[in-house]
């Protein structure tokens, strides 16, 4: 059963038959807009992008996945999808980050996933946005582990980045952090370096 979370709720990665989750996809679920005009309603595609910055127990930056860098060590980004959903919500992840932390540097302390809206369409205006933490891989699901709902929420109001949780070392484990905010941000160099500052 997946868990449910809510925003700034901590859990560990730990299964139901008590072994560790070592292989992690996080997969980020959004929808197109529809939007109302003369001649009716239109569906308008939206690019979002899921991106992910790995950091040290110093809080020294590491690694950046994203669109335009698929792969680090340990991590594999499924690539860009710039559409979302036109059909509604069709149950797949529109993109994917596969973690394996056994292949993580052995520095990396916190891996960080922020989502920023390159077609510059706000939080509050996407009908549905979800991520899923999971077993498997971008293709296939095997294990649903937790869902954390980030649908069109008002306080989302005039914010395109948004930091959506963190993985982090605790007593050598690694857990998982539901962080779910906004940013003031309009470019992912510019989330990263506020995740930096606010969020480790």
């Amino acid at each position: 059963m997946a868990i449910s979370l809510q925003k700034g709720q901590k859990i560990s990665l730990e299964k139901s038959n008590g072994s560790s989750l070592t292989n992690l996809c996080v997969g980020v679920n959004w929808g197109a807009i529809t939007k109302k005009g003369f001649f009716g309603t239109k569906t308008v595609a939206v690019d979002l992008d899921a991106s992910c910055a790995v950091f040290d127990a110093n809080k020294k930056l590491l690694d950046v996945v994203y669109f335009g860098k698929l792969q680090s060590t340990g991590i594999q980004h499924s690539g860009d999808d710039r559409t979302g959903d036109t059909d509604g919500d069709d149950g797949l992840d529109n993109e994917v980050i596969n973690v394996k932390l056994p292949q993580l540097p052995a520095a990396a302390d916190q891996v960080v996933f922020v989502l920023n809206s390159f077609s510059g369409d706000d939080f509050k205006t996407i009908p549905f946005a979800s991520i899923r933490l999971y077993e498997g891989t971008p293709t296939q699901v095997n294990s649903i582990h937790a869902v954390y709902d980030i649908a069109n929420d008002e306080k989302f109001a005039g914010s395109v980045s948004m930091v959506l949780g963190k993985l982090y070392k605790h007593n050598g484990n690694w857990k998982f952090s539901a962080i779910g905010e906004t940013t003031k941000d309009k470019k992912l160099e510019q989330t990263v370096k506020t995740v930096e500052t606010a969020y480790l």
